[in-house]
C-alpha cells in the first residue's frame, strides 16, 4: 500500500514553501503546552475498574491526537522530494526500552491506527504492538532491530553510501514498502516520547530530516500548578506538559492551531474519546 496520495489542488504560496526550505530542519516550528488531568485520571480510575488494567494518560494522549487528525487531516500530511502528500491512516512511531535500566535495550515500535478509533480501539492497538515487542527473548528483535543490526555491521564508508543512497531513494519514493511500513523509525504521522516515567518534563525534541515524520510530541509526568482564579483564590491543579515540534510546510498555523484546540479539547474532556466522531474529515485532493 502507498504511504499517501500527493495534494495538487493546494495553493501556489503552499506547494512552493518546501522549495524555500528543503529539509525539516529548516522548517521546525515548536509549541509548549500543558493540560489539566483531573479528567484524564477520572476516567482511567473508571475504566480500569472495568478490566482496562494498563490504560494510562499515555492512551488518552495518542487517542486525542488520532481524534484531532480525523477532524483535521492535514496534520497527517507529509513531504517527500518538495511534494506535499495526504498520509493513508495514522502510523505513530515510539521508542520504547524492554528494561527500565542504563543498560536497558531500547527499540521502536510502530502502531497503525484510524480515524474511526476511539479511546478502547488505540488501548488495544497499541498495547498489542507494546506486548509484542517487549519480549526479550533472543529473536532478534523486530524488523527496525534486524535492520539496524544489519547496517550496523557495515564497515563506515559503505555505510555512509547506504544512507546516500537511501535518501536518494526515499526522495523519489523508492524505498521498499516492507522497509516503511515494518521497520524504518522515520517514516509516519507522528513520533510520541513519554517523559513521564522518567519523572521529568518534555523535551524539545527535532524533527528527522530523513523520512517523512512531520510531528514529534514529548509530554512530561504529573506537576502540580498553582491557579489565579478570578475571585482572587488560587487552586491547585495537576498538570502534564507536552511539547509538539512541528514540520510547519504541512499546513498554516491557523489550521494547526485548529487542530490544537481539538486536541487539548480531547485531553481535558476524554469521555467522548469512548465513542468513535460523528464524521471523518477526508484532507483536499
Amino acid at each position: 500500500m502507498k504511504e499517501g496520495r500527493r495534494l495538487k489542488s493546494l495553493d501556489p504560496f503552499t506547494t512552493f514553501v518546501p522549495y524555500i526550505m528543503v529539509e525539516r530542519s529548516d522548517s521546525q516550528n515548536t509549541i509548549n503546552d500543558s493540560f489539566d488531568v483531573a479528567g484524564a485520571e477520572t476516567l482511567v480510575r473508571r475504566l480500569r475498574s472495568e478490566g482496562y488494567d494498563s490504560i494510562g494518560i499515555l492512551h488518552i494522549v495518542l487517542a486525542s491526537y488520532v481524534r484531532a487528525v480525523s477532524q483535521r487531516p492535514a496534520v497527517n500530511r507529509f513531504i517527500r522530494g518538495q511534494k506535499i502528500y495526504a498520509r493513508n491512516g495514522i502510523v505513530v512511531n515510539m521508542a520504547i526500552k524492554r528494561k527500565m535500566s542504563l543498560d536497558g535495550q531500547e527499540t521502536t515500535i510502530k502502531v497503525r491506527f484510524e480515524p474511526t478509533d476511539t479511546l478502547i480501539d488505540v488501548y488495544h492497538k497499541f498495547n498489542k504492538v507494546l506486548e509484542e515487542n517487549m519480549k526479550d527473548d533472543g529473536s532478534g528483535g523486530n524488523a527496525t532491530d534486524v535492520f539496524a543490526a544489519i547496517i550496523g555491521h557495515i564497515p563506515g564508508l559503505v555505510k555512509k553510501f547506504i544512507v546516500w543512497l537511501l535518501k536518494l531513494m526515499d526522495y523519489f519514493g523508492l524505498i521498499p514498502g516492507y522497509l516503511i511500513r515494518e521497520a524504518s523509525p522515520f517514516h509516519g504521522s507522528l513520533f510520541i516520547t513519554s517523559m513521564a516515567s522518567l519523572n521529568i518534563r518534555p523535551i524539545r525534541h527535532h524533527l528527522y530530516n530523513f523520512g517523512n515524520v512531520p510531528l514529534f510530541l514529548a509530554f512530561g509526568a504529573k506537576r502540580p500548578e498553582l491557579v489565579l482564579n478570578e475571585d482572587g483564590s488560587v487552586t491547585k491543579h495537576r498538570v502534564v506538559d507536552f511539547v509538539f515540534n512541528i514540520d510547519e510546510r504541512i499546513c498554516d498555523g491557523y489550521y494547526f492551531a485548529s487542530a490544537m484546540k481539538i486536541f487539548k479539547k480531547y485531553l481535558t474532556a476524554p469521555e467522548g474519546l469512548l465513542e468513535p466522531p460523528e464524521q471523518v474529515i477526508e484532507d483536499v485532493r
